[in-house]
C-alpha cells in the first residue's frame, strides 16, 4: 500500500487552516457581543419573530447569529477539502481555502447590515469552494491509481 507523499508547501495548508479557526472565532466573539448588546439570553439561539418585528437590536443579532451559524454548518466540509485536496495540491487548495474564508467574511458583514440578501456580497466564496473540490477529487483520483 503506498502513501501519498505530503510536499513541504503543506505548510500553506495547515496556516489556511488555522485562519480558519480565527474566523469561526471572531465570528462567535461578534454574535456573543451583539447576543449582550441584544438582551438575548442564553440557552436561546434566536430571538423571537415577533421580538425580532418589535426590536431592530434583536432582528440584527438573529443576522449575527446566522451568519455564524451558516458558516460552522459548512466548516466541516471546508476542512475536509482543505486538508485532503492540499496533499496533493497544497498551493491551490490554501488559495482555494483563503478564498471561501475571505467570501465568509463578506458574507457575515453583510448578514450584520440586517438585511439578509446582502449577505450575497459573500457568493464568491464558491470560487473557493469549487477550487477545494477540484483538488479534493483530484487527490482521490491519485490515490486510487496507486
Amino acid at each position: 500500500m503506498a502513501l501519498i507523499e505530503v510536499p513541504s508547501e503543506y505548510g500553506y495548508v495547515i496556516i489556511t487552516g488555522f485562519v480558519s479557526t480565527v474566523l469561526t472565532g471572531y465570528l462567535g466573539f461578534k454574535t456573543g457581543a451583539y447576543r449582550k448588546k441584544a438582551n438575548v439570553p442564553y440557552p436561546y439561539m434566536y430571538a423571537t419573530k415577533e421580538e425580532a418585528e418589535k426590536d431592530r437590536n434583536k432582528l440584527i443579532f438573529n443576522c449575527y447569529q446566522r451568519a455564524h451559524q451558516n458558516t460552522l454548518e459548512n466548516y466541516p466540509q471546508f476542512l475536509l477539502t482543505l486538508m485532503v485536496g492540499g496533499l496533493k495540491h497544497p498551493i491551490i487548495s490554501s488559495v482555494g481555502g483563503g478564498i471561501w474564508i475571505l467570501g465568509r467574511l463578506f458574507y457575515a458583514w453583510g448578514y450584520y447590515t440586517g438585511e439578509p440578501s446582502k449577505r450575497s456580497r459573500g457568493f464568491f466564496s464558491y470560487i473557493g469552494v469549487l477550487a477545494l473540490a477540484g483538488t479534493t477529487i483530484s487527490t482521490a483520483i491519485s490515490l486510487l491509481k496507486q
